[in-house]
């Protein structure tokens, strides 16, 4: 299944983000990295994995948008990938 859609992917960085809206979103629940946290997979939240040819999609992760905008700005430690 491809993961990159033209109208919500991007890259940041050294990671490619694809923005989901949640009305599009599946019903299974994920677990944050950021803040711990689970978001409803019908919530809207961001997918991230590593972009070129060290990341693959099994290394996606799903984020709340705000905690993936933190994400630079947290303490040692605090970051779960």
């Amino acid at each position: 299944m491809p993961l990159r859609s033209a109208s919500y992917t991007r890259t940041e960085g050294d990671w490619i983000v694809r923005s989901v809206p949640g009305s599009t979103a599946s019903d299974r629940s994920y677990r944050c990295p950021g803040c711990d946290q689970l978001i409803p997979g019908t919530a809207p939240h961001v997918v991230a994995w590593p972009a070129g040819e060290h990341g693959s999609v099994d290394d996606r992760r799903h984020w709340h948008a705000t905690c993936w905008a933190a994400r630079d700005r947290r303490g040692p430690g605090r970051r779960r990938y």
